[in-house]
């Protein structure tokens, strides 16, 4: 019964992402970028500006998923966009596993995807042609793998994850410092040589392989971008890299739509994938926008969940005790959303929060089992915890037409303003 019902959760949420994945027909925000990238994968293997080399700044795993659609359905909005909404629908099947493994518990498994499938932030990535979707997958799948002690398996995903984003890099140092505590809390004295020296290769050699392959066409071809800066590939690699690091440190341009990691939790600044105001919706007035908002009260109670969540954690490091949920949640709110705070002046956007959302979900469904746990009555408790997802549910439809590019009347659009920050 549980298989069952959360593959019919899936499948809800599969129809709606790929249900008019086509509309908006162009492209939007920075698909401008990544379907342009994907469409010089397919040709030369590399990226390129016209007949020159292009400077891009993002490794090239998730550009060559999107080709893959693009390979498979053509070179049009669906292509664009269909390995995301794949991925995307992946999750929610993936976010099931974890909670599973994490709580024993048919109700909380079936809440896990259930929440996922009701977020805003993850429909509207689930339906645009970024890389962020693609990198908040891999990410969960390690976090999976990880709990389930697969620690090579773990590796291979956090390189996928690497070859999409270099956000990635706090993930592999966080879980890489997870299981050398563990290694040194268990072992001693010579005993630490040979497992230590595996989780260096776990975590160090195996994703940076990973990612130095991902980037086979750059080597294949001489065209790619500082490709023959020098004799030695090794050489102009680093350089390139250099470059890159170099952009991505100093991204400091003002963007309409930019926001401080300090608002994300809250939703205070949601990105404006695309607005247009055309006509067809029975008014003088038409909006239609993508807007990359998480369902508002799954996020508000999300930021709650995580200050309970982090709370229990602070407790439970002064009493010295272990637990697998809390130490996953705790490690991916902090790899995910923590290093963005030192970047204060960088360009930074709420939409970046995909990487960390299962996470606040699964903060929520560690504080739904505390509440069941310590409640009197158990039912009670369950019934009241459904009534808030009924609640969440309500507001996700009632912005699923920003999520999904729907042309409904500028007052409906203006009525689902509900914060001046969000126009």
């Amino acid at each position: 019964m549980q298989v069952l019902a959360v593959a019919f959760i899936t499948l809800i949420s599969f129809l709606l992402r790929v249900i008019n994945l086509g509309r908006p027909k162009e492209l939007v925000f920075d698909e401008i970028y990544y379907v342009d990238g994907a469409r010089d994968f397919l040709k030369y293997g590399v990226e390129m500006d016209g007949t020159k080399a292009e400077f891009i700044v993002h490794p090239p795993l998730g550009k060559w998923l999107i080709a893959s659609g693009m390979q498979i359905f053509g070179d049009d909005p669906f292509g664009w966009r269909i390995a995301t909404a794949v991925f995307g629908t992946a999750m929610i099947i993936l976010i099931a596993l974890v909670a599973h493994e994490l709580f024993h518990s048919r109700f909380l498994t079936l809440l896990a995807s259930a929440l996922m499938a009701v977020d805003g932030l993850a429909l509207v990535h689930s339906r645009t042609s970024l890389l962020d979707n693609f990198l908040a997958f891999f990410i969960l799948l390690a976090s999976y793998l990880f709990i389930r002690g697969r620690l090579w398996l773990t590796a291979i995903a956090l390189g996928l994850a690497l070859s999409i984003k270099w956000s990635a890099l706090y993930f592999i140092a966080i879980f890489a410092a997870i299981s050398l505590y563990r290694t040194f809390r268990y072992l001693g004295g010579k005993e630490l040589i040979k497992p230590t020296l595996k989780n260096f290769a776990q975590f160090g050699f195996i994703p940076v392989t990973i990612y130095v392959a991902s980037w086979f066409g750059w080597f294949k071809s001489n065209l790619g971008w500082d490709r023959t800066w020098s004799d030695n590939p090794i050489s102009s690699f680093i350089y390139y890299h250099q470059q890159m690091l170099q952009f991505h440190t100093g991204l400091t341009d003002k963007h309409s739509y930019q926001s401080n990691p300090w608002s994300w939790l809250v939703m205070g600044r949601p990105t404006s994938f695309y607005y247009e105001t055309p006509t067809g919706c029975g008014s003088e007035s038409c909006s239609q926008e993508v807007l990359a908002l998480g369902t508002p009260f799954l996020w508000w109670f999300g930021a709650i969940a995580i200050l309970v969540v982090f709370g229990v954690w602070i407790s439970k490091l002064a009493s010295r005790s272990f637990d697998p949920a809390i130490t996953l949640i705790v490690s991916g709110i902090a790899a995910g959303y923590l290093p963005w705070f030192f970047f204060q002046q960088r360009t930074t956007f709420s939409f970046y929060a995909i990487i960390f959302e299962p996470f606040v979900i699964l903060a929520l469904i560690y504080c739904a089992w505390l509440w069941m746990e310590k409640a009197k009555n158990p039912a009670n408790a369950r019934f009241l915890i459904i009534a808030i997802y009924v609640v969440i549910l309500l507001n996700f439809l009632y912005f699923l037409p920003l999520f999904r590019a729907e042309i409904i009347t500028y007052e409906a659009w203006n009525a689902r303003m509900w914060l001046p920050s969000w126009i």
